[in-house]
């Protein structure tokens, strides 16, 4: 994953609730399979192999995530462990072909999911997390993001 994602992701995650964090799996998993194309197509296999195992990484935390006591969560899982047999096919046959299913079922899961998280009014799951502020510096060409912590009265001098 590009380092611009990555910040973008931590971002996300630090301001999550929790049907956020489970929006933002699905997003990573989806960056990770278009990497891994994109690198397949370059011919670097041993990053094709590393993008998708990153992939099956996050769909095994979607599948940690399921809370079985209501039954739609075995229906999660049949789709989430048909995902991850179609990363492991994709990486046995060094071919992105079987991704094609994988990221259908990731997208419709992928819009579900996002109306969910509209509904959710939980707040964020990190309780102790700076606030997140975009805007308040500019860089070169960029917008740069500042964290600042109301709590923390040790920045700066005190008089």
């Amino acid at each position: 994953m590009k380092k611009e994602a990555i910040q973008s992701f931590t971002a996300r995650i630090s301001q999550a609730s929790k049907s956020e964090l489970i929006v933002i799996l699905y997003e990573m998993t989806l960056t990770e399979i278009t990497e891994a194309r994109e690198v397949y197509h370059a011919g670097d296999m041993a990053a094709f192999n590393k993008e998708l195992k990153k992939a099956q990484k996050y769909v095994s935390e979607l599948m940690a995530a399921l809370d079985y006591r209501f039954t739609l969560s075995y229906d999660l899982l049949s789709l989430y462990l048909y995902i991850n047999k179609r990363i492991i096919t994709a990486i046995m046959k060094k071919n992105p072909l079987p991704l094609d299913s994988a990221e259908v079922v990731l997208k419709k899961l992928l819009i579900g999911f996002e109306g969910v998280s509209k509904a959710d009014t939980s707040g964020p799951m990190m309780r102790n997390s700076q606030q997140l502020y975009a805007g308040l510096t500019y860089g070169k060409g960029k917008l740069n993001e500042t964290y600042i912590d109301p709590d923390n009265r040790s920045r700066g001098f005190i008089a």
